[in-house]
């Protein structure tokens, strides 16, 4: 159990990757953002469902009544809408793999504003692949 983030963590990798190729081939002949209204659509209903099988929906009531949580939520929120919508139109324009690691400077960054602000700590080792991360980012960018 306690590597379980890490099983959690490559099937969001691996769910990621679908994302890209799955949204490359769907924006052939359609409007980026439209595309990523119409995935955020899916994706809510289909998260309302998780949310129903885990018996989880009355937890919602708490979670609004919640100021800081509701608000930082929220602004995830809009983050990750943001994200998409940029995303989406990266892959309109420029190829996956271009667009996907580029996308995953979202790791060096969120990084560097977990351990300035949250005040995470990060290994020698892992700072390390962070780096090797942008690294790899701006190869990407200029090959």
């Amino acid at each position: 159990m306690e590597n379980l983030w890490l099983v959690f963590g490559l099937l969001s990798a691996i769910t990621a990757a679908l994302v890209a190729i799955f949204g490359k081939i769907g924006l052939q002949s359609v409007d980026a953002n439209t595309a990523t209204a119409i995935r955020s659509v899916i994706m809510a209903a289909f998260l309302i469902l998780v949310v129903v099988f885990q018996g989880n929906l009355k937890e919602i009531p708490a979670i609004i009544a919640d100021k800081k949580a509701i608000t930082y939520i929220a602004l995830s929120g809009v983050a990750g809408a943001l994200s998409w919508l940029f995303y989406f139109l990266a892959l309109k324009f420029g190829n996956v793999s271009q667009v996907a690691p580029i996308d995953k400077l979202s790791v060096v960054i969120a990084t560097v504003i977990a351990v300035t602000l949250l005040g995470e700590k990060i290994s020698i080792l892992g700072g390390a692949g962070v780096a090797l991360i942008a690294l790899g980012a701006i190869l990407v960018a200029l090959g």
